[in-house]
């Protein structure tokens, strides 16, 4: 991802969004995730999106903090950061509440931002 232009990262990030809230439609308790292997397989897969897409800031915050700063603060960023270096790292450590919790009620402002970030490309 480190050659990536700034706008493959935005696309990208937006994509990885979409098949989360794809993977995610139909899921409505952190149990769905699970109660099965159908559910299991949800969680594995968003889980792995959702490192890619704190990749993709991770090296945008590298290289164009400035433009990050434009629509969030640090601390916004940062705390995506963490949680893709959680994914990796402490990969154990990760319950299905914390992923439902960011399905749930974060990934549509993080849609809007990333929306605005582009908009400051153009």
């Amino acid at each position: 991802m480190d050659k990536a232009t700034t706008a493959e990262l935005l696309d990208f990030i937006l994509e990885s969004l979409r098949l989360i809230n794809r993977r995610f439609n139909g899921i409505t308790s952190s149990d769905d995730f699970l109660d099965n292997d159908e559910g299991l397989d949800k969680l594995d897969a968003i889980s792995m999106r959702l490192q890619s897409i704190g990749e993709a800031l991770k090296n945008l915050d590298k290289r164009e903090k400035e433009l990050l700063l434009k629509v969030a603060d640090k601390e916004y960023w940062s705390k995506i950061i963490r949680t893709r270096e959680i994914l990796t790292h402490h990969y154990i450590d990760i319950d299905a509440e914390t992923i439902y919790m960011i399905c749930d009620e974060k990934l549509e402002e993080l849609e809007q931002k990333v929306l605005k970030l582009q908009e400051y490309l153009k």
